[in-house]
């Protein structure tokens, strides 16, 4: 994928003529239309520096996908910091970028954000941080509000009224809790029964203090804020503190889908687990890969997704006319349909997937775009 080199096209009668002037004395050649610049902010060197050439690929996927003309994607390194990401920021402006796509972690957009939003040019992160969402910036990582309002509609769907929470204390768990708690609460379900832990806490212990606050009448679906190992560990404890599954479903988090392991836990059989349309997720890549000859990695989808959103902002733009993004608006991406929202956040048609004894997790409930009838 590119733009053909221009190239002799076979012998012409006028080969080796001088050329007639295209213009009259007097004359002026028409300018060149300036392209709009749209900056992407990546970490090019840094540790994260083997991430930046499949999201730049992926960039380039939803540029072509898009059929926009007149723009140009711009790549700046961020060197995977704050301060890179500063610079990065300061030097798209200086080049009149009209759009900023990226960087990649929360710290990244807090220092990018400073610099775009005194220039009034949207920031679309890459980051799950969705405390960094609004006042010009949208998060574009899949957050853990997003799993967890997926997973409580599938609750719902299947008539279950209880739901609870295990997970390690930390910035995810507590996101996870909160989201729980104001999920529930809008779904007009019971409060749910939240668990947090230090991290080197033993599983058993914290089995035992979850099925006491659940007392009697348990719960109808159990989310655990875990991954890998520490999953498998936490979901063999639940039996030995009275939690048996059945009847109590499990559910995870999107990392799960990508962890064969998982698998071999049989407690976690059948375990809900959120994550992307597939369909378009499998057109997503195998476009890439006929691309670029590869498949591209999970966060490239990201990519995509805010490219797709900063080409609709500045397409059929002046140069010099600010981004308008289609806050509001359906749009299509690599993970399947989203939405921007006026507070920096997006919302995801996410699946809902079940873990499968040596197999894929399977599909148990298709993507629905959340502000849709019946969700």
């Amino acid at each position: 994928m590119g733009l053909a080199a221009c190239a002799p096209q076979g012998h012409s009668p006028y080969y080796g003529r001088q050329a007639a002037p295209l213009f009259g004395q007097g004359m002026q050649a028409p300018q060149p239309i300036p392209a709009t610049k749209v900056a992407i902010l990546l970490p090019k060197s840094g540790p994260q520096a083997a991430l930046a050439p499949a999201m730049m690929n992926a960039a380039t996927l939803a540029l072509f996908d898009s059929g926009v003309r007149g723009v140009e994607l711009v790549p700046h390194d961020t060197s995977g910091s704050s301060g890179g990401a500063s610079e990065a920021a300061r030097a798209a402006l200086a080049e009149g970028a009209r759009v900023m796509i990226g960087p990649l972690t929360g710290t990244e957009t807090a220092s990018a954000a400073s610099q775009a939003r005194a220039s009034g040019v949207p920031v679309l992160a890459f980051t799950n941080d969705v405390g960094q969402g609004g006042n010009g910036v949208w998060v574009f990582g899949v957050t853990p509000e997003q799993q967890v309002r997926r997973l409580v509609a599938a609750a719902r769907t299947a008539g279950i009224g209880r739901i609870g929470l295990a997970a390690p204390d930390g910035a995810f768990g507590r996101q996870l809790s909160t989201a729980l708690r104001n999920a529930t609460r809008e779904a007009g379900l019971p409060p749910p029964v939240v668990v947090t832990y230090p991290t080197g806490a033993s599983r058993s212990q914290a089995a035992g203090q979850l099925a006491a606050q659940a007392g009697p009448e348990g719960l109808g679906l159990l989310i655990l804020g875990e991954s890998g190992t520490q999953a498998r560990d936490m979901a063999a404890a639940l039996g030995g503190a009275g939690l048996a599954t059945p009847p109590m479903r499990l559910g995870g988090h999107s990392l799960w889908i990508g962890d064969a392991a998982l698998t071999t836990e049989p407690v976690l059989m059948g375990a809900w687990v959120p994550g992307p349309d597939p369909v378009s997720r499998n057109s997503f890549e195998a476009r890439y890969q006929a691309a670029f000859g590869e498949r591209p990695p999970r966060l490239a989808a990201t990519a995509y997704d805010a490219t797709a959103a900063a080409l609709r902002s500045v397409h059929g733009g002046n140069p010099a006319t600010p981004a308008q993004l289609p806050v509001g608006e359906p749009l299509q991406g690599a993970d399947g349909a989203f939405r921007l929202l006026p507070d920096g956040q997006v919302q995801r048609a996410l699946a809902v997937y079940a873990l499968t004894p040596g197999a894929e997790p399977h599909m148990v409930e298709p993507p629905v775009l959340p502000g849709t009838a019946g969700f």
